[in-house]
């Protein structure tokens, strides 16, 4: 499995500057959020990427590969941490964010759909909302590569007949005040 990580910054209403690490699988799409912080460390990450290891084992996944970029927040330690679990690290070269595209899509799509919609108070807010939006980005949002199914819900049987077409009923859950909307038929 291919995984890639990176940093991407949030403003609170304060002027306050968050730092969110999170992790994407290639293949699958899903994506995890590990940790949110004013004053990343190396040793925060470092941390970070022993919990992304034992998650992963905990799932059942083996990863052979990160992608990450050349920020000096990604320590010798945490290269350590993640090639002793048997992950080889990637590093992007030199201004070339497109070595790590899925990320870097992924960052837009959270700004576009969650954050450029929401008012951040604090680190824990933001870790709040982070957490309903990748709750809703593995659970719910359909994906185009993967034939409109999302990571972590399988793609329904298309085999529909006119019957039920006619007796759809329809729910709709607002997550996040009505941020994120999600539609689910009613059983």
């Amino acid at each position: 499995m291919l995984l890639a990580c990176d940093f991407f910054e949030v403003r609170t209403l304060t002027g306050v500057r968050l730092y969110v690490l999170a992790v994407i699988e290639h293949a699958a799409r899903r994506v995890r959020i590990l940790g949110v912080t004013a004053h990343p460390t190396g040793e925060w990450v470092t941390q970070l990427g022993r919990n992304l290891v034992m998650d992963l084992q905990g799932a059942g996944t083996a990863a052979r590969f990160l992608i990450r970029d050349r920020d000096a927040k990604f320590t010798a330690a945490f290269d350590t941490v993640l090639a002793d679990a048997g992950v080889r690290i990637i590093k992007s070269g030199v201004r070339m964010p497109q070595m790590n595209s899925f990320m870097e899509r992924w960052i837009q799509t959270c700004r576009r759909e969650l954050l450029n919609r929401t008012l951040i108070w604090n680190q824990r807010h933001l870790l709040y909302a982070l957490r309903e939006f990748e709750t809703f980005y593995n659970e719910h949002r359909p994906h185009r590569a993967l034939r409109q199914a999302a990571p972590l819900r399988p793609l329904v049987d298309p085999g529909i007949d006119s019957a039920s077409i006619a007796s759809l009923d329809i729910r709709r859950r607002d997550r996040l005040g009505g941020v994120l909307k999600e539609y689910r038929h009613t059983a």
